[in-house]
């Protein structure tokens, strides 16, 4: 299993969720899953860091990680060594 995700990854994640479920509402709130990575996402930005390991995200985090992963070419649906 991938234990450390860049932000590139964690861009595409967050799309990935957000075109299976759009925002919605006047606020136009995030998914779930959208929602749980941008925190992360943001605080990568902001701290210019390039990679962040996926034992420090939550749990909310780590899963919708692990089902963007699952749709990923080749993934199979299972998860990987690297």
């Amino acid at each position: 299993m991938k234990t450390r995700y860049t932000l590139a990854d964690l861009e595409a994640a967050i799309n990935y969720w957000r075109s299976k479920s759009p925002s919605m509402g006047e606020e136009l709130a995030l998914c779930p899953q959208a929602s749980a990575l941008a925190e992360p996402y943001a605080l990568m930005i902001m701290e210019r860091k390039r990679e962040i390991a996926l034992d420090v995200l939550s749990d909310t985090a780590q899963k919708a990680l692990q089902g963007w992963r699952a749709t990923l070419p080749g993934s199979n649906g299972a998860p990987d060594a690297g």
